[in-house]
């Protein structure tokens, strides 16, 4: 039987989710398919996803994005990664880097040269070996170089950005590619009455918007996905229990650090988020260590600048759909999960959810083997990144508050004890070839949160002492000599967006 091709896609929701994936389907099928979005201006966005990771680079690029204008339009910075601070030790921080840690060698993985040298008296701390831990403790930048003899190729780099000025700038380039926007709520789904699909969606002013697939961007109430589809989902509050944010911008107080920061608190963690015009703040907690009248306490008393607007309270429940694509729904953003932007990965998330439906595009039948590969393989994206982010929470020593307390002693995965185990065991690290997170992010938060390696790979046992550290001494000497040859943070955002490019 000949497959009829798509030729119709609603977006339901605006937002950064609403918008990126409107923009992406009209940048790949261009005209070939009519792209609608609904949205209505009375309904509010949650908009904490200001910092991102470097895959956003794979989206931007898709669609087009010039990054000047970008960096102009959404107020950005550049982000080299994120300092944690106090979640080991109240006191002690640590930086988990875009990039890599040494060079690329032959043989042996950079990081077990360095724990064999480590283990032979050598005393300098891996973080001497990141370009992009040193720039961010400067307070400068550089893009990476595609040189791989260059330092600057260990580089990676990400944006913090304002999350409705994205959005606005998606949408002016969706529109442009023939996005067509509808203003109102959806007051009515329609669904065929055999098999269930949604045929259209009427809105409150009466006007019917029919479609061949739709992609339910309505953030965490999931219009179409739970509340019409019932397609359920599992809770993870049990190893993530942080259910609330309180969030408040505040005035600069400098120029901004090209970094984000996440600060420790009794029952969760601040965020601090650097932009050209302000700083982003929040407080992520949980409801059952802390009040939200104590919570909001917490987070003014700790900004840096004046607050520019009242505080707001965000109410969520971390875990995933069942099912993120059913029948010729896929969820996208919040609707399809939740996951605390302790990583940035908020807008990954999405992206990888725009991404996995490019991949596998259905025709108007939409195949449902096309339904589960997608589903098992975005579970696994969230499955590992769930891992990560429980590792910050147990992985403490002397944080004595009932929210540490508690997470240091919760169950775990058995997928994280197992890399636990490895990396205590011998130092390696073993990750699946699709994991988002690679060596460098585990080795930064496994060291940082006090899960050090007893051993190190029997193949650096071949390198001579002498040398190996040798070569150690030359790829921190060359670093050392990078770093203040390059921009300061400020002087790169003002080349970008058109300004002086003399390092400040």
């Amino acid at each position: 039987m000949e497959k009829r091709r798509i030729g119709s896609v609603v977006v339901l929701g605006g937002g950064t989710a609403g918008w990126m994936a409107a923009a992406a389907l009209a940048k790949v099928f261009g005209r070939r398919l009519t792209v609608t979005l609904v949205e209505s201006d009375a309904i509010g966005i949650v908009g904490v996803g200001e910092a991102t990771i470097p895959t956003i680079h794979w989206f931007n690029e898709l669609i087009g994005l010039d990054e000047a204008a970008f960096v102009r339009e959404t107020k950005a910075s550049f982000k080299l990664g994120i300092e944690f601070v106090g979640w080991d030790r109240v006191g002690d921080h640590y930086f988990h880097p875009f990039g890599t840690y040494g060079v690329p060698l032959p043989g042996v993985p950079f990081h077990h040269r360095w724990l064999k040298a480590r283990a032979e008296g050598y005393g300098r701390d891996l973080a001497a070996f990141s370009l992009a831990t040193r720039l961010a403790a400067a307070g400068r930048f550089s893009r990476p170089s595609g040189d791989a003899r260059s330092i600057l190729s260990t580089l990676g780099y990400a944006y913090h950005f304002d999350a409705s000025l994205y959005a606005r700038h998606l949408r002016a380039l969706a529109e442009a590619a023939g996005v067509v926007r509808v203003e109102g709520r959806v007051a009515h789904v329609e669904q065929d009455g055999a098999s269930g699909f949604v045929t259209a969606l009427v809105t409150d002013r009466g006007e019917r918007i029919a479609g061949e697939l739709f992609v339910d961007a309505s953030g965490f109430r999931g219009l179409l996905i739970e509340e019409t589809l019932a397609c359920g989902y599992d809770d993870w509050s049990h190893c993530l229990p942080c259910d609330r944010a309180v969030a408040v911008p505040s005035a600069n107080v400098a120029s901004p650090a090209p970094f984000t920061r996440a600060t420790a608190r009794a029952a969760g963690w601040q965020w601090r988020i650097p932009l050209q015009h302000r700083t982003g703040n929040g407080y992520v907690y949980s409801s059952a260590f802390v009040d939200d009248d104590t919570a909001q306490a917490t987070l003014l008393a700790n900004l840096e600048g004046e607050p520019l607007a009242e505080p707001r309270v965000i109410r969520f429940r971390t875990g995933r759909r069942r099912r993120v694509w059913d029948r010729n729904v896929v969820a996208v953003g919040l609707a399809s999960g939740f996951l605390e932007p302790l990583e940035s990965t908020s807008i990954h998330l999405i992206q990888s959810g725009i991404a996995k439906l490019l991949s596998l595009f259905p025709d108007t039948d939409c195949d449902p083997r096309l339904a589960a590969r997608f589903n098992a393989v975005f579970a696994a994206d969230m499955d590992n990144i769930k891992d990560f982010l429980i590792l910050h929470y147990h992985a403490t020593r002397d944080r004595q508050d009932p929210l540490w307390q508690h997470t240091r002693h919760m169950a775990l995965p058995d997928s994280l004890v197992a890399k636990e185990e490895h990396f205590r065991r011998s130092g390696r690290l073993v990750l699946e070839t699709d994991e988002l997170f690679r060596d460098a992010s585990w080795l930064a938060v496994l060291r940082g949160q006090g899960i050090d390696a007893e051993g190190y790979s029997p193949a650096a046992d071949t390198l001579d002492p002498a040398a190996n550290r040798a070569l150690l001494e030359q790829v921190e000497a060359v670093i050392g000599r990078a770093v203040p040859t390059l921009p300061t943070h400020a002087a790169a955002i003002a080349a970008a967006v058109g300004g002086h490019s003399a390092a400040a």
